[in-house]
């Protein structure tokens, strides 16, 4: 999961994130891993309480509907990109570094990925099938982990920032994916690396 991501920026920290265990957040946790799993679709209200332990009724008391489970998922997903760049904001001293950073957070957990895909990339590709229009949380998730990137980009001097933002992300979930398609977390890996030597050759090179 992104909090898994989090903690391998820095796995010297001292301590993750404070352990969530109230009920209402029992029962996004568990949402969150069971759509990751599972997909939404398939997940019900009864297989998100059993997995938090919280009995069936209690559910309707924090959510009315599945739809505001799916809301409440995507604030956690946002918040713990945010948590990303506060860690980075405090861990490296210069956007190239904290870019790298960020895609390694982001690809760090291979093995997973190879086995079930991108936690964000599934998440927001099943959300936009839901209904005739594309959901906004997809678009709110994707365009959350893009800004990131870009202002990274921007304080690199970068006037083509937005665009080596969408590269960036392309690039990631284009290799997520081939990943999960083909079982093999070592594409991951040797992407990361290739990141890294994008990054220092942007730096080299003139702006466009």
């Amino acid at each position: 999961m992104l909090s898994e991501m989090t903690d391998s920026i820095a796995e010297d920290r001292e301590s993750g994130p404070q352990e969530r265990t109230g009920k209402r957040d029992r029962l996004i946790d568990a949402a969150s891993q069971l759509f990751y799993e599972k997909g939404v679709e398939r997940t019900t209200i009864a297989d998100i309480a059993t997995a938090a332990d919280v009995p069936l009724g209690n559910v309707y008391y924090y959510f009315k509907m599945k739809d505001d489970v799916v809301d409440a998922v995507v604030s956690m997903r946002i918040e713990e990109i945010e948590a990303i760049r506060a860690a980075l904001a405090t861990q490296y001293d210069t956007p190239a570094n904290r870019l790298k950073a960020l895609f390694k957070s982001l690809s760090g957990q291979s093995e997973m990925i190879a086995q079930r895909g991108c936690p964000i990339g599934s998440l927001c590709t099943e959300l936009s099938k839901r209904g005739s229009d594309l959901d906004p949380n997809s678009a709110k998730l994707m365009h959350t982990l893009i800004n990131l990137a870009e202002q990274y980009f921007q304080e690199m001097g970068r006037s083509d920032a937005h665009d080596l933002a969408i590269e960036m992300i392309t690039t990631y979930q284009g290799t997520a994916v081939l990943a999960h398609a083909t079982a093999s977390p070592e594409l991951m890996r040797r992407q990361t690396d290739r990141f890294d030597r994008w990054i220092d050759e942007l730096q080299q090179s003139p702006d466009s």
